[in-house]
């Protein structure tokens, strides 16, 4: 094959796709509700949590900032769906699937570093109860959401900025999206900067914030187990919802990278489909309902915003 460097080529090619025939109509109407149900459920709550100045707390601060992120990722991949649906033709041009790569792996990289620093607020709330008011004030957590942020944006584009000097063999995605390690298997070019880095990053940071996602709820389960039942109480109201979502996001972080790094051919394609968008699709989608239904301030307010005053 002839080597061209990635600046040249014009679009990619998504060959994950398949002929759905008279089920298109069915397919595009399952993914727009979809979207329209994470667009609302998401914008209901940071509604909520804006307006309500009971709600201006460190650890509502910090849901504001991941449904906010949960809004841009859905946004960065639902409407190219629709629109890849639609089309007998599937593909996207390299501007466009560069910007998708941005958009996908900066809400990943925003996602995971919110919940490791709300592992690390409950840690403070429930081990330092009397304390938590001043080691996480308002102003903490805006600069802790603001890094968040700005370390995920850095990433990525370090990341991109890698692989656009990449020599590509070819431009066919076997996805439905465009996302990094796939372009990166079309380099015919040295990889090495791109794998050093990468590698780097991951042991440096993520292996990082994973053991300070560990540290948190080990303390939490030692006061859980040594505290009174009313600690015991608080310590699974405030929790729960945030082990839910971080375990429903991994799952889907695991399927992701399942699928990218290995042979799942076996696999019938519309479930490896599924499993591909499970990341970007079920935590936006089920972390409002998580959050919702579990926190007792959130639930009364949108109770009284759905259905009148409570």
């Amino acid at each position: 094959m002839t080597m061209v460097n990635s600046t040249l080529v014009s679009y990619f090619t998504l060959s994950a796709y398949f002929e759905t025939g008279t089920f298109k109509p069915l397919y595009f109407l399952m993914i727009l509700a979809l979207y329209v149900c994470i667009i609302g459920a998401n914008v209901l709550l940071i509604v909520v949590i804006c307006v309500n100045r009971s709600l201006h707390e460190p650890m509502y601060l910090f849901l504001c900032s991941l449904f906010v992120n949960e809004l841009y990722g859905s946004t960065g991949l639902f409407p190219f769906l629709l629109s890849q649906i639609l089309s007998d033709i599937h593909t996207v041009s390299a501007p466009l699937c560069f910007l998708q790569v941005f958009s996908v792996h900066t809400y990943g990289g925003i996602e995971f570093y919110n919940l490791t620093v709300m592992s690390y607020d409950r840690y403070l709330a429930i081990c330092y109860p009397l304390q938590y008011n001043t080691r996480m004030t308002s102003n903490k957590a805006a600069v802790f959401i603001a890094l968040t942020w700005i370390f995920s944006l850095v990433h990525v584009v370090i990341m991109i900025s890698l692989n656009a000097s990449l020599q590509l063999c070819g431009n066919i995605i076997s996805k439905v999206y465009c996302d990094n390690y796939s372009i990166v298997k079309l380099a015919c070019s040295d990889t090495t900067v791109n794998n050093v880095y990468g590698l780097v990053y991951t042991f440096s940071i993520i292996v990082a914030l994973i053991v300070v996602m560990f540290f948190s709820y080990i303390r939490i389960l030692r006061v859980c187990f040594s505290g009174s039942k009313q600690t015991r109480q608080k310590a699974f109201s405030t929790c729960t919802p945030h082990l839910a979502a971080l375990l429903n996001f991994s799952f889907g972080v695991f399927f992701e990278i399942t699928q990218s790094r290995f042979d799942m051919s076996s696999v019938p394609n519309l479930l490896r489909i599924v499993l591909s968008l499970y990341f970007i699709t079920f935590p936006p989608l089920f972390n409002p309902l998580i959050y919702g239904l579990n926190l007792t301030k959130i639930r009364i307010i949108c109770k009284s915003l759905l259905f009148g005053k409570v």
